[in-house]
């Protein structure tokens, strides 16, 4: 991938992952990714990651639904609770990864636009790896996928479930 391939890449942590999204911030922004921090700021063990999360997510359905090449980051102690709030935006497909296979298995056969990450479980190296990963894997395209994600996607626009 050249620089002008990359997707711009929307990014939120918690207290947890403070370490780890300022290093890819700055990691990121180096390889040539246009990178947007929604914080937190400074860090506060106690802050609400949700509003950061969420707003990651909303900036990355925006941006594509804009016809614009963007894909999210979310971290935190575990990832978990990042990737629920993440989710909860429609259009948002956050997937946790915590290997390299579940990192590239989310975009080729989910189309996931937010990875979510542990901060806690791996270390800054490995955690990278499985970003970078996640961020240059393309969607397969394959049609079983492309249905399938239509179906869940239905079923946010719709409530309905289709068989």
């Amino acid at each position: 991938m050249t620089p002008s391939d990359f997707p711009r890449v929307h990014i939120a942590t918690d207290h947890a992952g403070m370490e780890l999204s300022a290093h890819l911030v700055s990691h990121l922004t180096a390889k040539g990714y246009d990178v947007v921090d929604h914080g937190p700021q400074a860090y506060d063990a106690l802050d609400d990651y949700p509003s950061f999360c969420i707003n990651a997510a909303l900036a990355v359905v925006a941006d594509q639904e804009a016809g614009t090449n963007a894909l999210g980051i979310v971290l935190g102690g575990s990832g978990n609770g990042e990737q629920i709030a993440a989710n909860k935006v429609k259009g948002a497909r956050a997937a946790l990864a915590w290997n390299l296979s579940t990192a590239k298995l989310a975009r080729e056969h989910n189309d996931a636009n937010v990875v979510a990450v542990g901060g806690r479980q791996h270390s800054v190296a490995e955690a990278t790896e499985i970003i970078e990963a996640f961020l240059a894997e393309p969607f397969s395209n394959d049609e079983r996928h492309v249905r399938r994600i239509g179906k869940i996607a239905a079923y946010e626009r719709t409530g309905e479930v289709i068989e």
